[in-house]
């Protein structure tokens, strides 16, 4: 997430399941499972047991457990916190990739090529090329309209005293949220209650630069805009902020942006909350004239810009924050899962409902 200091022309970034009965359903392996193989357990059962109207059968293969693996992993000192077109931030794209691959999760670009390539000239500076990771499950009934669910990959980097900053909240939390989320996806479709609109799992890079992977897909997109009815973007759900630090406040998300341009997308995230989730949904940083200006500083507002609604899901700034200090072991993983199944529900239900969502505000 990046900083406007000045509106005009100074931008800084910012150092800113369950079918019950005779039913199973058992959480996915990812890649640093004892086997190393991603998602060789499946769902069990009969498919004609497990329909669109109960996702909880997918959804609880997002687990802690999973996405602490996944987590240690990426924000480890190996990947080099991740910077910009450097070696870290490749290492993670390899990364992202495989496990996309072992997950038998197509890539929407060419056969075994999930990078969109961003070249050196598109950024400012001294940034080198890039690219944002793509992958793709296709829509069962209406294929040629899209979901997006996004975030960034890439960090800060390393500082000039040698100290990593290995991003696990930023974004680390959202990025291995994204892996869970697809897997999810990809059991229900290999269930035979696949989505019926397809899905783009989107991991760009050079937010921290300025959003440059987000923006650069919009302005290249593998698919039309016009066709994209919604992008859910997570960037930082891993912690907990000052203002939720006592036991009985903990159980919240930020949500921003979730009525801006589509009141239908805002009640249906409400209702999807209230039926699986239960999470306090927090709204305080959805304020038009919320001094932080949020709504501005990540990935989802690329994608508004197009009058595309979309749902900013996010824990709020805390200590660690931009610091060497942001790392796997501080992440509250129980927490971490239930808001990416929030996600996986909300996406599910968008992807499965009978109509694309209004969009019936001005961004």
């Amino acid at each position: 997430m990046y900083i406007v200091l000045s509106f005009k022309n100074t931008v800084l970034m910012k150092n800113i399941f369950i079918v019950g009965g005779a039913f199973l359903v058992l959480a996915c392996g990812t890649s640093q499972k004892s086997s190393g193989q991603a998602g060789k357990e499946v769902v069990k059962g009969n498919s004609s047991s497990i329909a669109y109207d109960n996702p909880g059968a997918f959804s609880k293969t997002i687990t802690a457990e999973e996405l602490k693996k996944y987590l240690y992993v990426f924000a480890g000192d190996d990947f080099e916190g991740r910077n910009t077109g450097e070696p870290g931030q490749k290492k993670a794209a390899e990364f992202l990739k495989k496990q996309y691959q072992e997950l038998n999760i197509p890539s929407p670009i060419a056969k075994g090529d999930y990078f969109q390539e961003i070249p050196e000239s598109y950024f400012r500076g001294s940034i080198k090329a890039s690219e944002n990771v793509l992958a793709y499950i296709k829509g069962t009934e209406k294929p040629d309209e899209l979901i997006v669910i996004s975030a960034h990959y890439d960090h800060v980097g390393v500082d000039t005293k040698g100290n990593i900053y290995n991003g696990a909240d930023d974004d680390g939390s959202g990025t291995v949220s994204l892996l869970e989320i697809a897997e999810a996806f990809k059991l229900a479709k290999e269930k035979g209650v696949g989505p019926k609109r397809s899905i783009l799992f989107l991991h760009v890079t050079g937010e921290e630069k300025g959003l440059y992977g987000s923006k650069f897909y919009t302005e290249n997109p593998i698919f039309p805009l016009e066709n994209t009815i919604a992008n859910l973007n997570i960037d930082m759900v891993g912690r907990i902020d000052e203002a939720h630090n006592s036991k009985e406040k903990q159980n919240y998300i930020y949500l921003i942006g979730s009525d801006r341009l589509s009141t239908e997308l805002h009640n249906l995230s409400e209702d999807v909350n209230k039926k699986y989730t239960k999470l306090d949904l927090d709204y305080t940083y959805n304020d038009k004239n919320d001094p932080n200006r949020f709504y501005y500083r990540s990935d989802h507002y690329n994608f508004a810009k197009h009058n595309i609604p979309i749902i900013f899901y996010f824990n709020g700034v805390h200590e660690d924050y931009h610091k060497p200090t942001d790392t796997p072991d501080k992440i509250a993983y129980d927490l971490l899962a239930k808001r990416a199944q929030l996600v996986f529900y909300t996406a599910w239900e968008i992807a499965n409902r009978p109509d694309r969502l209004v969009v019936d505000g001005v961004n």
